[in-house]
């Protein structure tokens, strides 16, 4: 067979490339590896993960809030089996959508391992062992990442787990340790948490989510030890020993000989991911990795190796699925010869704890570093009245514009529905608005939104109505 563009991996990335493809007209192929449709975001990452945060947000809501709402509740307990099952169908519901939007767009879905042969050349070898070949004009290599387990934690997929083994837990554990403190332990920890787990969070660094603003990481973590998290900060893991029941993990503080251990029925590794590019065959297509493993590209996500391109978590940049969706959509509408634009400063992160976190563009950390003049609007769901109805009055929304031009230049919000909020700050910071702009927009009442609102008045001239 003959294509005009082959997309390798079927994640995000992936799939959004390949359908852009194929409505722009081009002839296109996806190869997947896996059974199912999807990649780690749908099958084992983004949709499951929050199928479960869903259902263990509203176990925690019927123990601890619904008595406050005149609800009585009695015999409460959690069906953990009820609780997977549910997560798999809903995953299992998704995956059919990609399959059926494959079929709509005329997309041929190649099973197996895809690797090159040659830069327009790639193999197929499928489970059973049979393999076959593919000529392509274009590539796109979308194959994502897997979670880094160093050899010093003995990962076992059984008692020493990482984000994918910890989505099927048959029973609720007692005690989980999670080894760093970003995103996604921090996520499948407050899961755990909330159904009554004792969560230990052992992070090198001084902070949780390190990479966004100080004062969200500052609430969220305020947040967090009120579900019983225990944080353990400028620490490191040594090692990690399983037994058939259980793990103890060598804790050391940083920069002392100060040493602990920690007894639990889990380890989660949740240290960060690397680009998965084994088996690929990247030195017969003549593509090089960093020392990262990464795939170097230029401005067009274009490899050293004209007509093969590479995006999502295989490239520079945040491991982010719709960064990679931006990023296929862009590929595909370069190779048709059109001029697509990404702005990476503008793609939004989130993390979906409850109350969640979500940002987009610089922190105040980032201003400061780079010397840029700016101003600071800060206000605190505690004192929104749609906050307080719902009884969701931890963290704020902060905005951060220009000194000079109150450009806009970074929102930060700590709260309920932050990840659905910070949309409005991506669509005004797309348009360059000014935080007077933002201000002055006329905002529902009661809506959790209004806090951005009072968060730019903020940042205009201290001018909070409610503040």
């Amino acid at each position: 067979m003959k294509y005009d563009v082959t997309v390798i991996g079927s994640g995000p990335g992936g799939y959004v490339a390949a359908i852009r493809a194929a409505q722009l007209g081009l002839k296109t192929a996806i190869i997947e590896r896996y059974n199912s449709l999807g990649g780690t975001c749908l099958n084992v990452g983004c949709i499951p993960s929050k199928a479960l945060l869903d259902s263990s947000e509203h176990y925690h809501n019927a123990k601890e809030k619904f008595s406050l709402h005149g609800i009585e509740v009695k015999g409460l307990k959690v069906n953990m089996p009820q609780m997977i099952r549910r997560k798999d169908e809903v995953v299992g519901e998704t995956v059919k959508g990609l399959d059926f939007l494959m079929k709509k767009n005329k997309i041929d879905v190649l099973r197996g391992h895809g690797s090159f042969l040659s830069p327009t050349r790639i193999q197929i070898a499928a489970a059973d062992g049979a393999t076959s070949e593919i000529e392509t004009d274009k590539v796109i290599i979308a194959t994502g990442s897997k979670p880094i387990t160093p050899p010093a934690f003995n990962y076992d997929k059984k008692r020493v787990i990482t984000s994918t083994e910890a989505l099927n837990i048959a029973d609720v554990p007692k005690r989980m340790v999670i080894i760093g403190g970003g995103v996604i332990g921090l996520e499948l920890g407050s899961v755990y948490a909330r159904l009554g787990t004792k969560i230990d969070v052992v992070e090198y660094l001084d902070r949780i989510i390190p990479g966004m603003d100080g004062d969200c990481s500052k609430e969220l973590m305020r947040a967090l030890k009120k579900l019983g998290m225990e944080f353990h900060l400028r620490h490191a893991v040594t090692t990690v020993t399983a037994t058939a029941k259980a793990v103890k993990v060598e804790v050391q503080k940083r920069d002392s000989e100060e040493k602990f251990t920690i007894d639990a029925d889990y380890c989660l590794v949740a240290i960060g991911r690397r680009p998965y590019t084994d088996g690929l065959g990247l030195d017969k297509a003549g593509i090089q990795p960093d020392d990262k493993g990464r795939i170097p590209v230029d401005t067009h996500l274009e490899t050293s190796i004209k007509g093969i391109y590479a995006i999502g978590d295989v490239v520079q940049g945040a491991m982010l699925a719709h960064k990679a969706e931006e990023e296929g959509v862009f590929v595909a509408e370069t190779i048709a010869g059109q001029k697509p634009h990404i702005d990476y400063n503008l793609i939004p992160g989130v993390v979906y704890t409850w109350p969640e976190v979500a940002a987009v563009g610089r922190t105040e950390e980032q201003l400061k570093e780079e010397g840029i003049p700016y101003k600071s609007g800060k206000f605190p769901f505690k004192a929104l009245g749609r906050a307080r109805a719902s009884t969701d009055t931890e963290g704020m929304v902060k905005v951060l514009s220009h000194k000079d031009t109150d450009e806009i230049l970074g929102v930060h919000i700590v709260g309920p529905r932050a990840a659905d909020m910070i949309a409005e700050a991506v669509a005004l910071m797309e348009f360059r608005a000014s935080a007077e702009d933002a201000a002055r927009m006329s905002h529902a009442h009661p809506t959790y939104t209004e806090a951005f609102k009072e968060a730019a008045l903020a940042a205009t001239a201290n001018r909070s109505i409610h503040m």
